[in-house]
């Protein structure tokens, strides 16, 4: 009886199911004599209410002597769906395969579909078992099933569990050496394999190498006619990506006959919305692009436009996956193709992804073949049209990854390109918005250097100076503030140190057009800081060669004099500021020349701007020209000079009326000795009442200062200063600077006595 079957020693616990073929040969010879009709309501009887041992003893008894098969698939095909007994039944389901090998292969189909709806069990070790089951039943049954668990196979090689990836590429390494229909599934199986090289775990990147290389040399003996030529010919590639094992034969033939069925799939995978499945699709692509070799060269277009979406992809890791797959299309195709068709791609819209790509494969190709592409290559990526095209901080940054990766490709060889280079380097370097990007570029002006055996980037500027203003002035007579060539122009300018000095002509030439009154407020406004910035070093910059001086008359009349004249509005008045500035640090460098008192008109108008700085840097600059050409000045220069710094004295702000009185002390210091001091001396005696006033001021500075003033003064007409100081002594809050006056008059006319 079953009962008392399961009695004599079918083992309980997990273990049972492998113990199943045991149990059957023990009772074998117990039941030889059972009829037919017996053992068919016997099964039928493990559907009721029977113990999960009796269905498996009974199972094992049907498969030992072959009885009635159709009954033992739908007891099992009906047990794989319950929840307490499924790895039970998977157990019993290999055991089931392994005897009925000669019987299974035409019902075996209906056994998937229990098999899948149980692969994503919630105990792992169920899905394990499943997928070893499913192995078995594919194996030894109807190998068309392999359509219909591939992509649950699939699914499993994102499990978390390490074993049940595992189990996933031992099954698909089995059916790639063992399947009887296994070409026919080539290109479907060799991917999951493929994924599993990149596994995680290290026991499985080698269970997948391991498998891969056996399937590779299977292949090689089962073709080996048709591969003879390669096998005794092929010589291995001269350039090869660094510490990477390259596939054998077998592996690479198999991957580049299947590339063509595989690629489209798997490039859609690469935009899957499903970030898991898109690092997958990456890793994968470069394991077969390794795999493919110059193979690669018929599926460019189809590779690159997918390159160019995945490099923009939001997970770092798929874009640097991709940007390895991409190296690798410059290591295998040659650059006549690859570049031709990268190129091409910015005719339409430039992309950061295309930059990326182009980049990368410029980084995988050799030296030598990429040697006579140089030019093209420097003239694309200096063209307006790319290194122009956006100032987005992402696209500059692929914009000068691709020049890093031509020095360090190229070396010396950068020779040929240097001054597009430098054109696209000083593009990176006039993006106002990023400073980490400008110290790159800054870097790898100094590494392009370096490669040419230069001391330093300045060698760079003084060997291409002069073409480099001639391409950014190209169309200055109609910059606005928005043309790129403007901070373009400011980093040459700046940039390049004292080599500007040695291409005076060219750049006076540019501000003498683009500051005139008539151009853009704006842009006139970025140009005046730039050239004030430089005058504030001159002689380390504009006049590091001393040519300066021969064009300040053009700098004096021709760009300051005329944006020194009063417009209404805000930018003009900033225009005005940025002006006067620059004609201060022309006077700070002692560059101003006597006969240069001419702007003295504009810049005593200056005194009387809204803003502080335009007064501060006025009463400055008054004092300067003065000190430089007050002697030549005759009683109508001199006469129309000081009302207006006197009126300084009345400032708000403490910095101008200071400023303001060392100012008039310079004033009286240009009559000492001077002819003009009798014309002067109805101006001097007014000058004498007003500055007593300030004298009197609230602010103890202010007062100290207007006191040093009136001692130099007091050098003119002394007898006159007295007179004034007696008159206005009892009018004052304290008589203290005064009798400070008087003393210092005394005791300075004392030694003349």
């Amino acid at each position: 009886e079953p009962r008392g079957a399961v009695r004599c020693g079918v083992p309980e616990g997990p273990g049972w199911g492998r113990g199943l073929q045991r149990c059957s040969q023990q009772w074998g010879r117990e039941i030889r004599c059972a009829r037919s009709h017996r053992s068919t309501l016997s099964l039928q009887r493990v559907g009721d209410d029977v113990s999960v041992e009796e269905k498996c003893l009974w199972a094992g008894i049907q498969l030992q002597y072959n009885v009635n098969i159709s009954l033992l698939l739908t007891v099992l095909q009906k047990s794989l769906c319950s929840k307490c007994v499924a790895r039970v039944e998977n157990e019993v389901l290999e055991v089931s395969v392994s005897l009925l090998t000669e019987h299974f292969h035409m019902q075996s189909e209906s056994l998937i579909k229990p098999l899948m709806q149980t692969i994503s069990h919630q105990h792992y070790r169920v899905r394990v078992d499943v997928i070893q089951a499913t192995g078995a039943v594919i194996q030894f049954g109807n190998g068309k099933s392999v359509d219909d668990v591939l992509s649950h196979l699939a699914q499993r090689l994102f499990d978390e569990i390490p074993k049940v990836r595992q189990a996933v590429t031992t099954v698909i390494g089995e059916w790639l050496l063992h399947l009887r229909d296994r070409y026919s599934y080539f290109h479907k199986l060799i991917p999951l394999l493929l994924s599993s090289i990149t596994d995680d775990i290290p026991e499985n990147m080698t269970l997948a190498w391991t498998y891969w290389e056996k399937i590779g040399l299977q292949w090689e003996k089962e073709n080996e006619e048709d591969l003879k030529d390669k096998m005794d010919f092929s010589v291995p590639p001269s350039h090869y990506p660094k510490e990477v094992t390259r596939p054998g034969l077998g592996c690479r033939e198999l991957v580049s006959r299947n590339l063509s069925k595989v690629l489209p799939a798997l490039c859609r995978d690469l935009t899957d919305w499903v970030e898991s499945t898109r690092v997958k699709a990456s890793q994968l692509l470069y394991v077969l692009l390794l795999h493919a070799e110059d193979h690669i060269t018929q599926h460019m277009e189809l590779l690159l436009r997918t390159l160019y979406q995945a490099c923009l992809d939001e997970e770092s890791e798929v874009v640097r996956n991709c940007v390895k797959a991409a190296e690798l299309i410059g290591t295998f195709v040659s650059p006549k193709v690859s570049l031709k068709l990268i190129t091409s791609a910015f005719e339409i819209t430039p992309k950061p992804s295309c930059l990326m790509v182009l980049a990368a494969v410029i980084r995988g190709s050799p030296k030598e073949i990429l040697q006579p592409h140089l030019s093209d290559l420097g003239a694309t990526l200096s063209q307006a049209g790319v290194c122009q095209q956006s100032e987005e901080v992402l696209y500059m940054e692929q914009l000068l990854c691709c020049v890093q990766a031509l020095i360090e490709v190229c070396q010396e060889d950068c020779q040929e390109i240097c001054l597009q280079l430098m054109k696209v380097l000083v593009t990176v370097m006039a993006i106002p918005s990023s400073q980490h990007l400008k110290e790159k570029a800054e870097d790898t002006m100094c590494s392009l250097a370096e490669v040419q055996q230069l001391d330093g980037f300045l060698y760079l500027y003084r060997q291409h100076i002069l073409q480099l203003l001639e391409w950014v002035s190209v169309s200055h007579d109609s910059w606005t503030c928005y043309s790129p060539e403007i901070l373009q122009f400011d980093v040459i300018a700046t940039h390049s140190g004292p080599v500007i000095g040695e291409a005076l002509h060219d750049f006076i030439l540019v501000l003498k057009t683009c500051l005139q009154p008539n151009k853009d407020p704006q842009m006139r406004l970025k140009l005046f800081t730039v050239l004030s910035e430089l005058l504030q070093k001159a002689n380390e910059t504009i006049n590091s060669q001393g040519l300066f001086p021969s064009y300040l008359e053009i700098v004096i009349k021709d760009i300051l004099a005329p944006n020194l004249q009063w417009h209404a509005g805000r930018t003009a008045a900033a225009i005005r500021t940025t002006a006067v500035s620059c004609l201060w640090a022309l006077i700070h460098c002692q560059m101003l020349a006597p006969e240069e008192d001419v702007l003295m008109p504009q810049i005593i108008a200056a005194l009387d701007e809204d803003s502080k700085i335009s007064r501060l840097m006025g009463c400055r600059i008054v004092g300067g020209i003065l000190k430089v050409c007050g002697r030549q000045m005759d009683e109508i220069q001199l006469g129309k000079t000081y009302p207006e710094v006197l009126k300084r004295l009345d400032d708000a702000s403490p910095d101008v009326r200071l400023t303001a009185a060392h100012t008039l002390t310079d004033w009286f210091k240009c009559l000492k000795d001077s002819d003009v001091k009798s014309a002067m001396k109805s101006h001097i005696e007014f000058l004498y009442q007003e500055l007593l006033i300030h004298l009197d001021d609230q602010d103890p500075d202010t007062q100290n200062a207007v006191l040093e003033v009136l001692k130099e003064g007091s050098i003119l007409y002394p007898e006159l200063l007295v007179r004034e100081v007696e008159v206005a002594i009892d009018k004052h809050r304290t008589p203290v600077y005064c009798k400070q006056l008087l003393h210092h008059i005394q005791t300075t006319r004392e030694p003349a006595l």
